[in-house]
Order: C-alpha cells, then structure tokens, then sequence
C-alpha cells in the first residue's frame, strides 16, 4: 500500500508508523506504539547487561626463593579466585642477582600450576617479560 494510506491507518489506530526495512524494494513498515517499542528494548538491554559477568584478572606474586608454606597459600588463594571465575595471573618476580638464574626458576611456575591442575588449565605458558616470568590460568570448563 502507498505510504500515505498506511500513515493514515497508523493515525486512525493511534499508533506509529515504523520503517523496519528501509533498504528493501518497496520499503517494509510496520504498526508498533513507538513508546512502548523503546521502553521494551530498554528493558531487555539491562536484563542481559545484568546476566553477563566481567571476568577479572587476579594476580598472585612469587619470588625465586619462596618457602614451600608460602607457596601453598598462595595456591588456596588461586583455587579462591579459580573457584570465583576469575583468571589469574600467577608472576615470578626477579631482583638484582635473581636475574641470573630466570631459567632455574622456572620450576616454581611448573610446580604451582600442577598443584592447581585438577581445577584450572593454563591458559598461557610461562614466559619472561623484562624483570618476571609471567603465566595465566583459567578455570577448567
């Protein structure tokens, strides 16, 4: 039907005449109370923006010469943030004369994400970057 004709039903209902295919041949329009159309579109905006969960990233601090005590609570506190759904960040940082044995202590980042591997995988292997050796652990699916 002509434009003319459909504005003058959407008058006669009280309603709003709504292009939904602008591009198409002929254009495609519809009936809807405007008003009510944005306030749903509104609605289910918030409702998915109040579904969907950030992740954060958590970042646990190691040093080459932590105790073994020391490293089992930093665990706990992984598997915390792992249970959370969280990401962490697990990096080994060097001072001074550390930085000379990086490759000896490589096995501290070994050891801690094969005590968390019944609850997360390694999203990224330990790699060196300036001064610490930095990994990433995700939460198992």
């Amino acid at each position: 039907m002509s434009s003319r004709e459909a504005m003058q039903l959407a008058e006669e209902a009280g309603v709003d005449l709504v292009k939904i295919a602008p591009t198409a041949k002929p254009p495609v329009c519809k009936l809807v109370d405007y008003g009510k159309y944005k306030y749903e579109q509104t609605r289910k905006e918030k409702e998915a923006r109040k579904k969907q969960r950030v992740i954060e990233i958590k970042e646990i601090r190691l040093s080459p010469n932590i105790d073994t005590n020391d490293l089992n609570t930093k665990i706990s506190a992984a598997r915390k943030f792992l249970g959370k759904g969280d990401r962490v960040k697990v990096t080994l940082r060097f001072r001074g004369r550390e930085m000379a044995h990086m490759a000896n202590s490589k096995h501290i980042l070994d050891d801690f994400a094969q005590a968390l591997s019944d609850v997360c995988v390694m999203e990224k292997p330990p790699k060196v970057e300036g001064r610490s050796m930095t990994m990433f652990l995700t939460e198992k699916r």
